[in-house]
């Protein structure tokens, strides 16, 4: 019901806002309950998001085998699951500081709130980028119970960004469905081909905001590489969808994109750590 690799778009960038709030290392604690927010957080979104969605999941041939549709797990063992995975994101907030466990239920509104999206707007791929780029300025406000610095909110975009092109993207699989199921999405309004290119722009602009971190955050070489990197992967990504072939989507959504969050952590929380040695 909760997939791994989810969590890998999302970990790495509360990790670097950590990082870069601590100037290197965060202390354990700091470590352990940023950890343990991001689990409860996410394991709360993504099982929300289950529940509410079991109908059209079941009516998906792409969806229908997932663990609630399918019955392989009952939906009270989800609600369950979810209200535990609540008080692990509160109570990891509030053992972090005052004003993380004062912003909690803003972050918790705007993970939940997703779920909802698709039944009001096509820009829901938006929204789910805002829930996953709340974690890095999350993250800096854990280390330094205050947000005093432009550099989180910077990478908060970015990863707005970056999120909502490859759920455009990944939307594109349910292009047909959606549309018959009177769902939102920008595939479902603009046609398949045309969402191509909208999520193309969106990953232009998320680079283009990488480009402004880096200069920012003045970080070095190892940095410069991380963002070359993450350019080049971006650019691969959209060669492996086309309009007319959707076949190697898998590859494109979950290995490529767990990469990007990854090479940032390593390439600008590393440089970090390198420029602290000089």
């Amino acid at each position: 019901m909760i997939k791994f690799e989810h969590t890998l778009f999302a970990l790495p960038f509360a990790f670097l806002g950590a990082v870069l709030a601590a100037d290197g290392l965060p202390t354990f604690r700091q470590i352990v309950w940023i950890t343990a927010a991001m689990i409860g957080a996410r394991s709360a979104a993504m099982t929300f998001n289950r529940i509410i969605d079991r109908s059209f999941d079941a009516a998906n041939p792409r969806t229908a085998n997932r663990e609630l549709p399918s019955g392989k797990l009952s939906v009270g063992f989800a609600w369950t699951f979810f209200a535990a995975s609540v008080l692990l994101f509160l109570l990891a907030s509030y053992l972090l500081n005052w004003l993380t466990f004062a912003l909690s239920p803003v972050a918790l509104v705007s993970v939940l709130g997703y779920s909802y999206a698709k039944r009001f707007t096509a820009f829901a791929h938006l929204i789910l980028g805002w829930s996953l780029a709340i974690s890095p300025t999350a993250a800096w406000i854990a280390v330094r119970g205050t947000l005093d610095a432009p550099e989180p909110l910077l990478l908060s975009l970015l990863v707005m960004m970056w999120t909502a092109g490859f759920d455009v993207l990944y939307a594109c699989q349910d292009f047909e469905f959606d549309r018959k199921a009177g769902l939102r999405s920008i595939p479902a309004r603009f046609g398949i081909k045309n969402s191509l290119w909208i999520a193309r722009t969106f990953h232009l602009q998320s680079f283009i905001v990488l480009l402004l971190l880096y200069l920012i955050t003045d970080l070095g070489w190892l940095a410069l590489f991380g963002v070359i990197s993450v350019g080049a992967l971006m650019i691969y990504q959209h060669t492996l969808v086309k309009a007319d072939d959707l076949s190697r989507m898998n590859a494109a959504f979950f290995t490529t994109n767990a990469m990007v969050s990854i090479i940032l952590f390593l390439t600008f929380g590393g440089a970090v750590f390198v420029n602290n040695f000089r």
